[in-house]
């Protein structure tokens, strides 16, 4: 039975701050909104503020609503004026995932149902499916990755679009979904955020030493077995967080235990500045660091208050492991 989709789109007059550019999309990324909002209380907000961010559809445990043409971009994944994901994907955010429990669990079953439409009609498959983490980072669809589901629901959504009668895979580009032909500009990290694979997959995969010589015709592997064996990663034994309440003051606390909560943060994908040296990790927990401290709070369930202590060392220290 096709899902309907309710109406409630932003304003023309908003076009500019909300969505300016013409959409032909590629693909569909999933967020869980990190509250408790319906979804046509999502939808009435986004539309409503002065904020630029916006995304197309809000799923809850009821219905589907729309918020922006599917012909125009949406400011959604973080990753840029020119991202690939801002500008050639589909945003739908998941309801009630601050909470969780019966109401989230129906949103989220009903937005894998409303995926599925949509590639369906589209004549995608699976692989067009990404999160919003695969773009800029960003710990979202934060209770999905914190209950180590993403497989499961991708797979969950290739099933309801088997059913539909789907197709398994679709091609962008020049590539296949499992090989990419190089183009002239490509990089290995643009391809490997294009794809929804890390640089070291890709160097793995296609026996890569130096990710700066990747050659114009070149066809690299996006899927298979690597090439080498590299170790897996063990975040557990691998970050040390200190103890006691680390907050914002003037003048701002410095040293080895601020760089400490900075490089969990950023395993984590929560600590900003990807662009910059060495990720922007630099002891000092201003501003920057009480903010990411904040926003991991948001989604982990804890006050978020941008003060670390021991509540915050103990949620990080369960993320990791």
């Amino acid at each position: 039975m096709t899902i309907a989709v309710k109406k409630n789109l932003v304003s023309e007059a908003k076009y500019a701050l909300k969505c300016p550019n013409y959409l032909d999309a590629e693909y569909i990324t999933i967020h869980n909104t990190a509250n408790d909002a319906s979804a046509a209380n999502e939808i009435s907000y986004m539309t409503g503020n002065t904020s630029s961010t916006s995304f197309h559809f809000a799923v809850d445990d009821k219905e589907v609503i729309q918020g922006l043409p599917l012909n125009r971009n949406a400011w959604h994944t973080g990753d840029g004026t020119n991202g690939p994901g801002n500008r050639k994907s589909i945003g739908v955010e998941i309801c009630y995932s601050k909470s969780g429990g019966a109401k989230y669990e129906a949103a989220e079953k009903l937005a894998i149902k409303f995926v599925a439409q949509l590639l369906k009609e589209r004549g995608w498959g699976i692989d067009r499916v990404r999160k919003h983490q695969d773009w800029n980072g960003k710990y979202c669809p934060h209770r999905i990755l914190s209950e180590g589901r993403w497989d499961d629901v991708k797979a969950a959504i290739e099933k309801e679009l088997k059913a539909l009668g789907g197709k398994a895979s679709s091609s962008s580009g020049s590539s296949s979904g499992s090989t990419y032909t190089v183009k002239k500009g490509d990089t290995l990290s643009g391809i490997a955020k294009e794809h929804g694979v890390s640089v070291t997959t890709l160097q793995s995969l296609n026996g890569i030493k130096n990710p700066n010589l990747i050659k114009v015709g070149q066809v690299l592997k996006l899927t298979g077995s690597s090439t080498s064996n590299p170790k897996p990663s063990s975040k557990k034994t691998s970050y040390t967080l200190p103890t006691g309440v680390i907050k914002l003051t003037s003048p701002m606390t410095k040293g080895t235990k601020v760089r400490q909560i900075q490089n969990a943060l950023a395993a984590l994908y929560f600590y900003p500045d990807k662009g910059a040296k060495n990720n922007g990790i630099d002891g000092v927990y201003g501003p920057k660091t009480a903010n990411a401290v904040k926003r991991f709070q948001s989604v982990s369930g804890l006050t978020a208050d941008g003060i670390y202590g021991p509540a915050t060392k103990a949620k990080i220290e369960e993320k990791l492991k």
